[in-house]
């Protein structure tokens, strides 16, 4: 189904291409701000394409919060930094070996805002794409980008992407990023995919604006529960015999887990009032979204592994939970430029999460379904005023079985055209994760039914950005409540908690590149302290990441290379573990891990409109220690070399 839909969406497109084509040669001067987008942030730098081409800057690429930026080409160290599965800095993530899979979290960051308690399996999410993953775009002539990189052992990523205007008014996208990749340890293979479609219209008069997307996500990855204990020896002394890593033992080779979903959205308003003039402007617009998202998460196991306890099955045992979500909000918008940007909305929220059947237990009864509705309401406000950008923004449930609301306040301020200081305070309660309420499995000690109290959280925050000083972030984070997976002492499964004392996080980030000539050292560190609650959250105390790397032209400037060394390290801690069933990681405090360099040497090069990249990755694992783990019981990756590219092509 998705295949031929996707082959049906790509045909229309290259269809529409002639009419583009059209458009480019009557193409008229419009305004920077296509409909109520907001203005491009970045510096105007006015490219200039091949021939009679566009320049760059025409090719607009608006956020889920209308934030405007141009499809950039470039090749900078911000570039190889985002050349990954994530496609994205993975700065605070540490990868597991095959990619992928999940990641541990080295940092964490409480900035999300929601009021409804979250599907589970969070390992699995890393590479889910939420509704505010989704990009649109404006673009004069079609576009497309093709991402490439290889894999390990029999595989590839591929990430391809193509976007068209058919008219000045109308624009579509389609894109396909798919992985699959045997590994090198034992039952590892990873096989994803994530087709999304877009498109947003505006109407000639500019008072109707809509935008809507639809995704197919399907992740699925084989599961091996980790070395075998009485084989990571081998690994950690680096026997000659076991090199070869699918030599190693793993605890089983009969699992998998999988999670799918697909998305369908739809966002559009009217402007009432819309009225500008060179010295003012007022608008009133009218706006309604709605969302609805169908999503599974399942374990898959032919016989059951005795670690996670007893089982009601003895073969093809299945755990799969659901979630069916309908959401639909509409809102009122004012913006006038002595008032600012006013927003109120309200929303409704139907949901419906859980198991085909009912557990009946000697000590209980474990229900199949967590259903309702929610009601929520909320404002939004912004405004800049001599210097300052002010932004807050509230919710709150008003009805519905899950209490949830937060408030979260910003205020920057240019200091001057070098130094600008931003503040950020956010205040939460709400619902747990759903997987900690309601849990079915054919594991019997992965069955319970709880009945938690809201997480609540303060968080703190202070940014500074300077061009001549560093960039730092300073954020403390109070959290009473915390729900956390852990291992039960009785029956050595694990079990969700919630923590009856305060959590005190504190975090202190600062980054900073320094260029001489052609060469440029790029670092960001972290330092972490938890004040309170350090049994039950665990961070490495210092992470770091350090890019000395060489800039240039060659071939009369037809070639730019950048190449040099990228290093990172964290301390040693007691890492979270990951469990398989659950895809969760969960807390441990018997076994630390960390206090490991990985150091990649790189060469990437920018012909035309293609970057390559070329990486000897954790090159220091040929001749280093063997103490790198991704998680208890999961070695990191050893040094392996890889490559491959990203393609735009203008027509």
């Amino acid at each position: 189904m998705k295949k031929t839909l996707a082959i049906l969406l790509l045909f229309l497109s290259a269809v529409s291409v002639f009419s583009q084509d059209r458009l480019l040669k009557e193409k008229k001067e419009t305004p920077a701000n296509i409909g109520n987008e907001k203005p491009i942030k970045t510096k105007d730098v006015n490219v200039q394409l091949d021939g009679d081409k566009p320049p760059i800057t025409d090719y607009k690429i608006i956020s889920y919060q209308r934030d405007t930026t141009y499809q950039d080409t470039t090749l900078s160290i911000v570039k190889e930094y985002k050349y990954n599965y994530l496609r994205r800095d993975d700065y605070a993530l540490m990868p597991f070996s095959n990619v992928g899979q999940t990641y541990t979290t080295l940092v964490h960051d409480f900035n999300e805002v929601h009021l409804k308690p979250l599907f589970g399996a969070r390992a699995r999410h890393f590479n889910f794409m939420e509704v505010e993953d989704i990009n649109y775009y404006h673009v004069p002539t079609p576009l497309t980008e093709l991402y490439f990189k290889t894999a390990f052992e029999q595989g590839q990523q591929l990430d391809a992407f193509f976007t068209l205007n058919t008219s000045e008014r109308l624009n579509l996208s389609i894109a396909y990023k798919g992985v699959r990749s045997l590994g090198n340890y034992q039952h590892l293979l990873t096989s994803t995919g994530n087709f999304r479609f877009t498109t947003n219209y505006q109407s000639k008069n500019k008072r109707y604006n809509a935008r809507a997307h639809i995704v197919f996500q399907d992740l699925l990855n084989e599961e091996n529960g980790g070395v075998k204990e009485d084989f990571l020896p081998f690994f950690i002394n680096d026997a000659p015999d076991f090199r070869d890593r699918g030599r190693l033992e793993v605890n089983f080779e009969n699992a998998e887990n999988t999670l799918e979903g697909k998305r369908f959205y739809l966002e559009h308003e009217y402007a009432f009032i819309q009225l500008s003039d060179s010295t003012s402007y007022t608008t009133l617009k009218l706006g309604n979204s709605i969302n609805f998202e169908d999503k599974f998460y399942q374990y898959k196991q032919t016989t059951p592994f005795e670690d996670f306890g007893p089982s009601y099955a003895s073969t093809d045992l299945l755990d799969r939970v659901t979630l069916r979500d309908f959401n639909s909000q509409v809102y009122a918008a004012f913006n006038n430029n002595l008032l600012g940007h006013v927003k109120v909305f309200a929303g409704y929220t139907d949901y419906n999460y859980g198991y085909d059947s009912v557990l009946i237990l000697e000590e209980g009864r474990i229900t199949n379904r967590l259903k309702g509705t929610l009601l929520e309401a909320g404002a939004e406000y912004q405004k800049e005023y001599r210097g300052f950008e002010l932004y807050g923004k509230a919710a709150i449930n008003v009805s519905g079985d899950f209490e949830g609301n937060y408030i979260l306040g910003t205020a920057s301020y240019r200091l001057n055209k070098d130094n600008m200081a931003k503040a950020t305070v956010h205040i939460k309660s709400v619902a747990p994760n759903y997987n900690f309420m309601l849990y079915q499995s054919d594991y019997v000690n992965y069955n319970w039914q709880n009945s938690f109290k809201n997480i609540k959280s303060q968080h703190l925050q202070f940014d500074l950005e300077s061009n001549k000083l560093f960039n730092t972030s300073v954020s403390y984070t109070g959290i009473e409540d915390y729900t956390y997976f852990s291992r039960n002492a009785t029956d050595t499964t694990t079990t969700p908690f919630q923590h009856n004392e305060r959590v005190n996080y504190l975090k202190i980030q600062v980054d900073k590149e320094i260029a001489y000539g052609k060469f440029a050292w790029n670092n960001t560190l972290t330092y972490q302290e938890v004040l309170s609650g350090e049994q039950v959250f665990n961070v490495p105390q210092l992470l770091g990441r350090s890019s000395i790397y060489f800039s240039d032209h060659f071939f009369k400037r037809a070639m730019f290379l950048q190449t040099g060394i990228t290093a990172k390290y964290f301390t040693e801690y007691t890492m979270d573990a990951y469990d398989p069933v659950l895809a969760e990681f969960y807390v441990q405090n018997d076994q630390k891990l960390g206090n490991f360099p990985m150091v990649d040497f790189f060469v990437n090069a920018k012909v035309s409109q293609t970057r390559i990249f070329l990486k000897l990755e954790h090159i220091n694992s040929i001749f280093g220690e063997k103490n790198y783990f991704s998680a208890p019981g999961y070695p990191y990756r050893d040094w392996k070399i890889r490559f491959g590219l990203v393609w735009n092509f203008f027509m």
